[in-house]
């Protein structure tokens, strides 16, 4: 494989990417594994490349608005 980004890499390859990125998925501490995964589908689909899906992210944990209203633990639980 050549890279990590959409033009480089299959739809196979790229999920394949996130799962080994993530580990066990089926694992649950709190829940918050599946939304790990649902936070990355749109790379997957190859709509949007990896690193702007951690930038997104951690734009809002940075701004600290992530969950204010909900005040889960976890951003990704639902």
């Amino acid at each position: 494989m050549a890279g990590y980004l959409i033009k480089e890499t299959t739809c196979e390859e790229r999920k394949q990417i996130v799962e080994e990125a993530l580990g066990n998925l089926s694992a649950s501490c709190d829940g918050c594994m599946a939304g790990l995964a649902d936070m990355y589908q749109d790379y997957i689909d190859g709509k949007k490349e990896i690193r702007d899906i951690n930038m997104e992210f951690n734009a809002r944990y940075e701004r600290g608005d992530m969950d204010r209203e909900e005040r889960r633990s976890c951003p990704m639980s639902v």
